[in-house]
């Protein structure tokens, strides 16, 4: 079967409310999409919303990559070579993480799609259902509960809260929500790279007895090292996210053993491919897994479900960047019940386009 033609295009997408991290403020999500059409009419989809701060590419990048004359030559060519393609195009674009994801869920989405199986299937499943964290940006006390119900009457049981700007205000949060709630909410924390070591043993002292579950990227990339001098123990919660961005970080920080967790996201890595690399790396150092996101379409959130479920190791999801948007290009990849995620098991990712 081969490639009938391909696209690019971008759209701005409201998010339902802004949200703050340590390093900004967010009030929309510029998405840059990717089709790939097979001559029988099949359609697959890639999704790309980077973070420029963290991987150096912006959406302009992105659909210039997309619409370049070394991408639109797929068309013709045989989608069942799709892995092929994919590693030339991240020989090609290799310092444009976005644009390699793009691709790469697209001529996943559209090889799966063509044999009638699920790309989840297609790798093997390792879970049926996982529970999805939610995420609470940089608030007061009170707007910080106020959300937490919201999640709570939504029927959510794990919540990120970002913080990384006050270490003490950001552990008053964390107790008046256990206070709040008990033990109904599984608590992540996500500093953003917003704290330096005295900080971090700030929140973590005064934090003690909450049940935190993960703490994600205390600090700037660059300063694992101080991070040696935090107990195992505690490291062994730490997720590495910002400092986390393609298979050659992975191997760096797997020997400097300063994180318990890779947090991956496509967007820094690449897509599924690489993200499978970076997950045989954290394997053998005995390193857990944990899938994130950005503000994204569907499109990005359920390629980055079906490569979580298909990694025994994973064992924290927070793929809730669909949520917030007011509107996406597509539905029903997955579905959400009492906070756990499930894919819904059709060919190709499962989505059905608007």
């Amino acid at each position: 079967m081969k490639i009938k033609a391909v696209k690019a295009y971008r759209r701005l997408l409201a998010l339902k409310k802004p949200y703050t991290i340590a390093r900004d403020t967010f009030y929309d999500a510029e998405i840059v999409f990717f089709e790939v059409e097979l001559e029988n009419g099949m359609r697959g989809m890639g999704a790309a919303n980077t973070d420029v701060d963290v991987v150096g590419e912006s959406a302009d990048d992105t659909l210039t990559n997309l619409q370049s004359d070394a991408v639109m030559q797929l068309a013709g060519k045989d989608i069942r070579n799709f892995l092929p393609h994919i590693q030339l195009y991240r020989e090609v674009f290799s310092k444009y993480p976005g644009t390699q994801a793009a691709i790469d869920m697209a001529l996943h989405d559209a090889f799966c799609q063509c044999i009638g199986i699920s790309v989840l299937d297609f790798y093997g499943r390792r879970h049926e259902k996982m529970l999805t964290s939610v995420t609470i940006g940089i608030k007061n006390v009170a707007e910080t509960l106020e959300e937490a119900q919201e999640y709570y009457d939504g029927g959510f049981r794990a919540l990120k809260v970002k913080t990384g700007r006050e270490a003490e205000l950001d552990a008053e949060r964390i107790i008046k929500l256990r206070e709040a709630y008990g033990a109904h909410f599984v608590i992540r924390v996500d500093a953003n790279t917003g704290y330096d070591l005295s900080q971090l043993k700030t929140f973590i002292r005064l934090t003690d007895g909450q049940q935190v579950e993960l703490i994600e990227q205390p600090f700037l990339p660059g300063m694992e090292d101080e991070l040696l001098q935090l107990p195992m123990q505690t490291r062994a919660i730490l997720a590495a996210d910002e400092s986390l961005k393609n298979t050659h970080s992975a191997f760096t920080l797997a020997q400097q053993k300063a994180f318990g967790i890779f947090n991956i996201k496509m967007m820094k890595c690449g897509g599924i491919t690489s993200a499978f690399e970076i997950a045989t790396i954290a394997a053998q150092a005995g390193i857990s897994l944990f899938w994130g996101c950005n503000d994204e379409s569907m499109v990005g959130i359920t390629a980055a479900l079906h490569a979580a479920f298909a990694c025994p190791h994973t064992k924290y999801i927070d793929l809730d960047g669909s949520l917030d948007l007011m509107e996406d290009v597509a539905i029903k990849g997955f579905s959400i019940k009492d906070g756990y995620m499930m894919p819904n098991n059709l060919p190709g990712f499962g989505l059905t386009y608007l």
